[in-house]
């Protein structure tokens, strides 16, 4: 299923990100914003369980998040300040890489480094700012699918109506949370209005 927030918040966050006088520090920071509000929707069906723990008045029990069960997997580089924001947010959840490059002639993706721990039992929440064409979360499901995740869920911050719809047909049991979903991709499968590029954004990269 795919949820899309819609706050005036988020809208506001997006069209933040869409200013391309902002600095990559403020792009980070909103970016991780974001992914706070995208986790705060995807983790409703989550039942918070009973932990005692001591407080300033002794030992207490009061409901949290079983952290220990969460694993963070995002996409070399851009889905870092995303990443940084769960791991802040979740201390002791599992963080994976995955790193996959898309051909700028062919637009086909290519996985070239794999790095998830153990997903058995987990509820895997794979972190990705941007579905263009779909290929990359394609990818990364083909890959994440068998490990024994007891729930996949995506979090991005902007997406291209095409790549969205080939993910639901190919994965209709995939729950994706975005922030945005915008108009289309151009010819050369970049999302308009879009971003630009995220990673570059985020770290000072110069264009090629």
């Amino acid at each position: 299923m795919l949820y899309e927030l819609k706050s005036h918040l988020s809208t506001h966050l997006i069209n933040t990100l869409r200013d391309s006088r902002i600095d990559a520090l403020v792009f980070r920071q909103t970016i991780k914003t974001l992914s706070i509000l995208l986790a705060d929707a995807a983790l409703q069906e989550d039942a918070l369980q009973n932990e005692t723990f001591p407080t300033w008045e002794g030992e207490k029990t009061y409901k949290k998040f079983d952290e220990n069960n969460l694993l963070i997997v995002t996409v070399l580089r851009a889905g870092l300040p995303m990443l940084e924001a769960m791991m802040d947010l979740f201390p002791k959840a599992e963080a994976g890489f995955l790193a996959i490059k898309r051909d700028e002639t062919t637009h086909q993706s290519k996985l070239y480094y794999d790095r998830v721990p153990d997903c058995k039992g987990k509820h895997l929440i794979f972190v990705d700012p941007m579905v263009a064409t779909g290929g990359s979360l394609i990818d990364a499901m083909e890959l994440l699918k068998d490990r024994g995740a007891r729930q996949i869920t995506s979090l991005n911050i902007i997406g291209a109506p095409e790549g969205l719809e080939r993910i639901q047909q190919k994965y209709p049991q995939l729950d994706i949370y975005i922030a945005q979903v915008d108009e289309r991709l151009n010819e050369n499968k970049y999302i308009v209005p879009g971003l630009g590029d995220a990673g570059d954004r985020a770290y000072n990269t110069p264009e090629e």
